[in-house]
């Protein structure tokens, strides 16, 4: 009876760690469990032109768009409490678009202004959020229109792939400087004010720096690791670059710098998203 206990107990401990590696094995992170924007309608502010839904926005992200559609165009500052501004596009056919809160928790005043003769602007609507995170890295962990992907752009689908492989970081990194490669001739012929193509860059596996970066910081977003688009100066240059947090620490990587493009020995912030 004892060594039929004993084999009973045995099998049950074996039952037991199938069940506990099938649990790691679906606790992994996934593309499926990242955080992906919506406009749910269940807070909604409005002034003059400017409608905001700020539903989800303990996640780091307020959806933003115009009353009503417009030919002309379309501008929102946001100023954060300490007195920084970043300036934003925004759609004027009406579509929500993502505006992300990487200032951290704190309060937000979202201004809009309408293009209505040559560089003149008219001010048409302003709304003041105070926002809670519930983490002061959750705008990392989202797409915004410096970042933009969907469920199905092909970068996010590869980021599940190589995160099967094991350190999802390292395997980025890895693939950023064996994959892909500097694209010289969209350099040249870039318009100002152009945003990240990451579709378009992950394809062809080529970009230039903002490319580059946008792509690395899309496949880390979806698999959970907080992933920073940073633009400013790379010495003389005007650059982008990214920064993750990974166990804790903010990590710096150089996408454009890892394929040889570049060699700069000092990096200065102008903004990040």
């Amino acid at each position: 009876m004892r060594k039929i206990g004993i084999l009973r107990v045995g099998l049950l401990l074996t039952l037991l760690l199938g069940l506990c590696i099938a649990v790691g094995v679906s606790a992994q992170a996934s593309s499926a469990d990242a955080v992906w924007p919506e406009s749910s309608g269940e807070v909604m502010q409005s002034d003059g032109k400017l409608v905001i839904d700020s539903s989800h926005m303990e996640q780091g992200y307020i959806m933003c768009c115009v009353s009503a559609p417009t030919d002309h165009r379309l501008k929102v500052r946001m100023t954060f409490s300490n007195g920084a501004q970043l300036d934003y596009d925004l759609d004027n056919d009406g579509d929500y678009v993502v505006f992300p809160l990487q200032l951290g928790s704190g309060n937000y005043t979202f201004a809009l202004y309408e293009n209505v003769k040559g560089s003149k602007y008219s001010a048409e609507g302003k709304i003041s959020l105070t926002a809670q995170l519930v983490d002061e890295n959750a705008a990392f962990l989202v797409p915004n229109q410096y970042v933009d992907y969907v469920q199905t752009t092909n970068a996010v689908i590869k980021s599940d792939e190589l995160a099967a492989q094991g350190d999802i970081y390292k395997t980025v990194c890895d693939f950023m400087t064996n994959e892909f490669s500097y694209d010289f001739v969209r350099a040249q012929t870039i318009s100002p004010g152009t945003l990240p193509e990451i579709e378009e860059c992950f394809d062809a596996r080529s970009g230039i720096c903002q490319d580059l970066s946008a792509v690395m910081v899309c496949m880390l977003r979806v698999q959970g690791i907080p992933a920073k688009l940073m633009i400013g100066y790379a010495d003389r240059y005007y650059h982008a670059w990214t920064v993750a947090v990974v166990d804790g620490q903010e990590v710096f990587f150089d996408p454009t710098a890892a394929i040889g493009c570049l060699n700069a020995s000092k990096y200065q912030i102008e903004r990040f998203y």
